[in-house]
């Protein structure tokens, strides 16, 4: 006799089987939706810069743009892989320059400190992308969540996800 399909509620919907057996299958759950999720925000980052006007960066770009324009603070090298938690200097280091031969950000060289703040046309593009966000983004989660609160919790939770994640990444290290 042939197995019947779980009903919808009881299946479990993971990106690798072989990580959901048993206990714990809740995180590989958790990991498969964190995967889409953040393919699905990076496909998003691209496609709302090129409606923006500047279709040339990738996403590691389009975040260190934003950070650098963030709060109207200039910014190191060191603040903004802190910041975006991210431990390849070199991979934000090659976005900062390819955004200072773009003219989207601007640095200023202080002692051994090099200093980074966006250009006036890296911050008429970030204010260009959130005028998409707010029209394509925005509006839509403003159906799903009318006080905020909501999407205020799931972000609490991804940052307390991020830190189990570092300290796992730790562990796994010093195996």
């Amino acid at each position: 006799m042939a197995d019947t399909p779980k009903p919808l509620p009881e299946r479990r919907i993971v990106s690798s089987r072989h990580l959901a057996e048993g206990e714990g299958w809740e995180a590989s759950e958790l990991e498969y939706g964190m995967i889409i999720a953040y393919n699905a925000f990076t496909r998003w980052m691209s496609r709302c810069m090129a409606a923006a006007g500047n279709a040339d960066l990738t996403p590691l770009e389009i975040l260190v743009l934003h950070n650098t324009n963030h709060r109207g603070r200039e910014k190191r090298l060191t603040d903004i892989c802190f910041l975006l938690n991210i431990e390849d200097t070199h991979t934000v280091n090659y976005a900062l320059r390819k955004l200072l031969k773009s003219d989207l950000v601007e640095a200023e060289k202080r002692g051994k400190e090099v200093f980074y703040r966006t250009s006036k046309a890296g911050s008429d593009l970030c204010e260009a992308y959130r005028t998409i966000r707010q029209t394509c983004l925005l509006e839509g989660l403003g159906r799903m969540d009318t006080n905020g609160e909501e999407l205020r919790q799931v972000a609490a939770s991804l940052r307390t996800m991020s830190g189990q994640f570092d300290q796992a990444s730790r562990a796994a290290a010093s195996l």
